[in-house]
């Protein structure tokens, strides 16, 4: 069959017009398969979790997009993972208690007594000063990081995991299963873990302060002894049994009325401030950062080896040296987000 000429240009200007359109065609058709294979998030938009995407790609180029999918999702359940502290003043530091108490049922502060007849909660001095102050709102995450996410953040900047050379004995397998708190042995890679994470996501990931971490852990600066979901101590129920030997994985115990947990009882956290044994004496009101300069850092919270009733009580400070000789398992941390802004 003939065709007039007319026609046959009609038939290669539709044909020429479906080669132009194709790039773009295949263009939609790749976006709508990423944006598709996009973690949800309860916090933020679709937008933002592209955003990030955007950034891991530009950042790791080389990585396999296996892995680059695994760094999305754990920056965005980080995220996730944020609890809104609504900031307030409260007296922190050794608040006392009575000086007999059924820790399965126990009293309300001050107990029937007046504060001066109290007995100091924790053995040490350094926290017997209590001292106003004053947060301004803030995040902080409901658990503490992973093993899984430490081990990712190894990764992403290529380098070996930690205690690699012990991972493959089958008597220790179990102490780096991915769920456990993340051991550290230098406390700047808990605060590059927080800042990896602020990097990614474009928040202000770091660290929780010494006040930010007490007022958390004390419901927003409430007068209670122990950081568990009803202020008692329950072993077995809401704190591990005495001589179990081991940490546990991070969400094991109900969480706090504030929905955070393992406040006690599984690793420390490390927190950002440098330590200072009178700090309390001179501390600022508002929005403390701790001493500018020091030898020791400060943790909190209490790990896994001590004796219930020494390790759960909130208002005890641990000093520590910043670089420790091993990844010990007893040792984490937690991230906060230091902004009162709305997450989107």
């Amino acid at each position: 069959m003939v065709y007039p000429l007319a026609h046959l240009i009609r038939i290669l200007l539709v044909f020429r017009q479906s080669l132009l359109a194709l790039p773009f065609m295949m263009l939609l058709v790749g976006c709508e398969a990423e944006s598709s294979s996009l973690p949800s998030s309860k916090s933020l938009s679709p937008e933002k979790v592209a955003s990030i995407a955007a950034t891991i790609k530009a950042k790791y180029p080389s990585l396999s997009s296996e892995l680059r999918d695994k760094v999305l999702s754990t920056v965005v359940q980080s995220i996730d993972n944020m609890v809104f502290v609504e900031g307030g003043q409260f007296d922190m530091g050794d608040f006392g208690w009575a000086c007999e108490y059924d820790e399965k049922d126990v009293c309300a502060w001050p107990c029937g007594q007046e504060p001066e007849q109290l007995c100091n909660i924790s053995r040490d001095g350094d926290d017997d000063f209590v001292h106003p102050v004053k947060l301004s709102s803030y995040y902080i995450s409901k658990y503490q990081t992973t093993i899984g996410e430490f081990d990712l953040f190894f990764v992403a900047q290529n380098k070996e995991l930690f205690d690699a050379e012990y991972r493959g004995r089958s008597d220790l397998k179990n102490m780096y299963a991915p769920r456990l708190p993340a051991p550290t042995k230098r406390w700047q890679e808990a605060k590059d873990f927080c800042k990896w994470i602020g990097g990614l996501s474009g928040f202000p990931v770091d660290l929780p302060t010494e006040a930010q971490w007490e007022f958390s852990a004390r419901n927003r600066g409430m007068h209670i002894l122990f950081p568990t979901n009803d202020g008692n101590l329950i072993l077995g129920k809401n704190f591990p049994v005495e001589g179990e030997g081991e940490t546990f994985v991070v969400d094991r115990f109900p969480p706090s009325p504030l929905g955070l947990y393992n406040l006690s009882g599984n690793a420390t956290d490390w927190v950002n401030d440098w330590y200072e044994k009178d700090y309390y004496k001179k501390s600022p009101v508002d929005n403390p950062q701790g001493p500018m300069s020091g030898t020791q850092k400060v943790k909190r919270g209490s790990n896994y080896p001590e004796a219930p009733l020494s390790a759960a009580p909130l208002v005890r400070r641990w000093p520590d040296n910043p670089n420790q000789d091993a990844y010990y398992p007893g040792t984490g941390f937690r991230c906060a987000i230091q902004t009162e802004n709305p997450l989107n």
